[in-house]
């Protein structure tokens, strides 16, 4: 399993094109900003977001948020000059390289390729900078295992549900959005993208949400995913920041609860018995293991109240 480097519950996408949107998002709560020079820049506005982005991540005060970029996809014209213009200067050389419209791990080496020759030639750590992989096309959808265990830069898999409807012929609107589908209609696409995650040792990021002013919606399919595996959501707007940040942490009921049962389960060890009963229930070291998970999650988020190590 990979040690997870940063906190992904928040990811504040922000077009690379806008230097007071940048300033703005330096200054936020998000765990990682994303500098997006892809979907969200229109194409005579490429070159600029190239020169508005290396500026912001050489000048603002970024106070520990990750700094990501999405570049354009590989089968563009701009990919090649995205990364070398974000790379080739150290001071404004981004913790992640976000992947878009990847169809198999030919996309994801081919980035992995290129980084690996910048590092070298300006004398950088060799994989300083992870990856995030977009999974928004039913072709990627189909090779996610796969694509999940190419690379060991990758750090998280993103949920790109915008193309990845359009790519399977859904009949949606908005991006995000909920229809007359009885259930979650992003059910399977969400648990296989988290398996696929969970089992490569990465991380798995749900996808935006478009109505921002719809509060109760993007909490209630954030909950979703959290409740799946996820570890954290795009965020197109600033105002989701917060609940993202909150629906994807431990509360401190869930760390006491942790806490009491792991503890329990180690008392039992300890006597020689291999279940317990706590508060009426069975637990043995399968359950410890599921909330040694909570605990983890809560000794990665500083805002977490503090859990010691149970026994």
């Amino acid at each position: 399993m990979k040690l997870l480097p940063r906190l992904r519950r928040s990811e504040l996408s922000t077009p690379g094109s806008n230097p007071k949107m940048l300033a703005k998002a330096a200054a936020s709560q998000a765990d990682i900003v994303v500098i997006d020079l892809e979907d969200g820049v229109a194409p005579d506005a490429k070159h600029h977001a190239r020169t508005h982005t290396v500026a912001a991540l050489r000048t603002l005060s970024w106070r520990g948020i990750g700094r990501a970029v999405r570049i354009n996809a590989v089968e563009t014209s701009w990919c090649h000059d995205d990364l070398i213009a974000i790379v080739s200067d150290a001071a404004a050389t981004p913790d992640v390289i976000v992947i878009p419209k990847v169809y198999g791990p030919r996309e994801v080496w081919f980035v992995d390729d290129l980084l690996t020759q910048l590092e070298i030639k300006h004398g950088l750590a060799p994989g300083r900078i992870g990856l995030e992989v977009l999974i928004e096309d039913v072709r990627a959808l189909s090779r996610v295992e796969e694509i999940a265990a190419c690379s060991p830069r990758i750090e998280a898999l993103v949920l790109g549900m915008g193309d990845l409807a359009a790519s399977q012929g859904m009949r949606l609107g908005h991006i995000g959005a909920t229809s007359s589908y009885p259930g979650d209609i992003w059910h399977h696409a969400r648990t296989r993208m988290i398996v696929a995650a969970r089992a490569a040792g990465i991380e798995a990021i749900d996808g935006p949400y478009a109505d921002f002013a719809d509060g109760d919606g993007f909490a209630s399919t954030s909950q979703t995913f959290a409740l799946l595996g996820g570890s954290g959501r795009w965020c197109i707007h600033p105002s989701q920041i917060e609940a993202a940040n909150r629906i994807f942490a431990p509360t401190a009921e869930e760390i006491a609860e942790a806490e009491r049962v792991v503890a329990a389960v180690r008392a039992a060890a300890a006597r020689g018995d291999g279940a317990a009963s706590l508060d009426g229930k069975m637990i043995d070291p399968a359950t410890a293991r599921n909330f040694e998970g909570v605990l983890a999650r809560a000794g990665r988020v500083s805002d977490c109240p503090a859990s010691s190590p149970p026994g």
